[in-house]
């Protein structure tokens, strides 16, 4: 088995972990950054990223875990940069140039966001990645301080915030869910 020479990880390690935890990768990059393509680029520079570092992964907390925040920083460099936000730019101003939608266009997309996954992608990112990851993750609110660098109580009140905005945005059938919670 070939390795690399920076690291500890062998080829076939490496396609084993790639196939473990491709997908989910994949998902928590796109409720990142909402564009499949992107969150494709991001899950393999995360997944490079690993391979040429593997060595300095300690295991101290799961590899899940670790591939995750890798995954979650590149996804904040990405919205942060400049070719992300001139692309946003240009897209919302294409928009309004080619606003001419058919009725059937107009309904379908009035439809698809009355969804309540369309409504949590559409809320700022620091609310967004908190409930994607809590409730979507599955990760307890200790993990995702661990993740986001921040305090265990800063997430629970970042939790609460992006329920009380959901609230006001959501048909409480879609809600039930997060009700209790």
């Amino acid at each position: 088995m070939p390795v690399h020479e920076d690291t500890k990880i062998s080829d076939e390690e490496m396609k084993g972990i790639m196939d473990s935890h491709g997908e989910y990768l994949i998902r928590l990059a796109y409720f990142y950054v909402k564009d499949w393509s992107t969150a494709e680029d991001i899950m393999q520079e995360t997944f490079i990223n690993f391979y040429r570092k593997a060595a300095q992964f300690e295991n101290r907390a799961s590899l899940k875990t670790y591939l995750s925040k890798i995954t979650v920083n590149k996804c904040r460099d990405h919205l942060r940069s400049w070719k992300n936000r001139r692309s946003l730019f240009s897209n919302s101003l294409g928009g309004l140039i080619s606003n001419a939608k058919s009725p059937e266009d107009t309904y379908v997309q009035h439809t698809d966001q009355s969804n309540l996954t369309n409504k949590i992608l559409e809320l700022p990112v620091k609310y967004r990645e908190v409930i994607l990851l809590f409730y979507y993750q599955e990760f307890t609110s200790k993990e995702i301080s661990g993740l986001l660098n921040c305090s265990e109580n800063t997430v629970k009140t970042r939790l609460r915030r992006a329920k009380d905005l959901l609230r006001q945005k959501v048909d409480l059938r879609e809600w039930e869910g997060m009700q209790d919670e």
